[in-house]
């Protein structure tokens, strides 16, 4: 179990990492409303779709406290705004959704103050990911070749879940079981998730690697042979396409090209049978200066226009295997992904 630590709820409130400042700094920002958590995670103080769904889970919890003590019985209906902002904070990962929905359907069933009870149910939530993280990371780690190197995009890590991690969790397993002997990061531009956090926890935890520019994918597996490209995901279609950070599109066709394989790792709770193919996931959209300008200093012309997806949408055809809690999906497809699923009741 990594030491790192995106969230905690402590003295009634939840308390985040703020990963903006990773990792020059290590700051804790206070949420006491669910608008502060919202904003937080709009904000990229939390990222990463496992922790945004708990971080949102949480946030039923403050909207829960603050509809009761300003309408009493009639909570109900005060707390619906809020559940809604929390759902739009950021639309391409599904896990977001999937806790404010399951939050919201503890509801029903609630009489008096509901505080309490919503919050067992976020707690819930947060230790469910955690074991899931572990489960996904056995999983994974069984899928390596001893003594393997690896490739991995954007952070999958105890920072952007509720402990383990997710891509980087098998990692940290299969290393711990001699199955990696080096991890290749890519830097993942433009917020460099990969250069701040993912080297940040791979430090921490004293595993080998070397950071390398997005734009290196090709010519390191043609030089020097990752066997995987290992990624997570925050949203997986009916048929296996699988949205994630800009740039793991790339990563995925120079793997292809050159014989290595593709594993994404993700729990249960991305996996959107609602959505049928990629080309309808919604790609969020950010601002341009997150691309024209780099801890606050210009690097482009001002005024200079840019296009700013902050997630792709890799094809099921270039994945290996998907990897979650309940076991692994290889060379994934519709049909595959729906007898997966049934198999489990979902």
């Amino acid at each position: 179990m990594s030491g790192v630590c995106a969230l905690r709820w402590q003295g009634g409130a939840l308390e985040l990492l703020d990963q903006r400042l990773l990792p020059a700094r290590q700051v804790w920002l206070r949420c006491a409303s669910a608008a502060e958590v919202a904003d937080a995670i709009r904000d990229m103080v939390v990222r990463g779709a496992p922790a945004i769904g708990i971080a949102a889970a949480y946030g039923v919890v403050l909207a829960a406290r603050a509809a009761y003590a300003g309408h009493g019985a009639g909570w109900r209906g005060a707390i619906v705004a809020d559940l809604n902002h929390l759902a739009a904070a950021r639309p391409t990962a599904v896990n977001l959704a999937w806790a404010v929905q399951r939050m919201a359907g503890c509801l029903a069933g609630l009489d008096g103050d509901p505080e309490s009870a919503l919050l067992a149910a976020a707690r819930a939530i947060h230790d469910q990911d955690i074991a899931a993280n572990h489960a996904m990371a056995a999983h994974g780690a069984a899928l390596i070749e001893p003594g393997s190197r690896v490739l991995t995009h954007c952070n999958t890590g105890a920072l952007a879940t509720g402990g383990h991690g997710t891509a980087l969790g098998v990692i940290r397993t299969a290393h711990a079981q001699g199955r990696i002997r080096e991890v290749f990061v890519d830097e993942t531009r433009p917020w460099l998730q990969g250069a701040r956090l993912t080297a940040w926890e791979l430090q921490q935890d004293g595993i080998p690697a070397r950071l390398v520019v997005d734009g290196a994918a090709a010519w390191l597996f043609a030089r020097l042979r990752p066997a995987w490209l290992i990624v997570g995901a925050d949203r997986i279609a009916a048929n296996g396409d699988t949205a994630n950070k800009i740039g793991t599109y790339t990563a995925a066709l120079a793997a292809r090209a050159h014989g290595a394989r593709v594993m994404v790792v993700a729990p249960l709770s991305t996996f959107d049978p609602a959505t049928p193919t990629g080309d309808v996931i919604e790609v969020e959209e950010r601002p341009a200066q997150e691309l024209t300008c780099l801890a606050g200093q210009a690097i482009a012309p001002a005024g200079f226009a840019a296009w700013n997806p902050v997630f792709d949408v890799t094809p099921a055809d270039l994945i290996d295997a998907i990897v979650c809690e309940h076991g692994v999906i290889e060379r994934p497809d519709a049909a595959r992904i729906a007898a997966f699923l049934a198999a489990l009741g979902a």
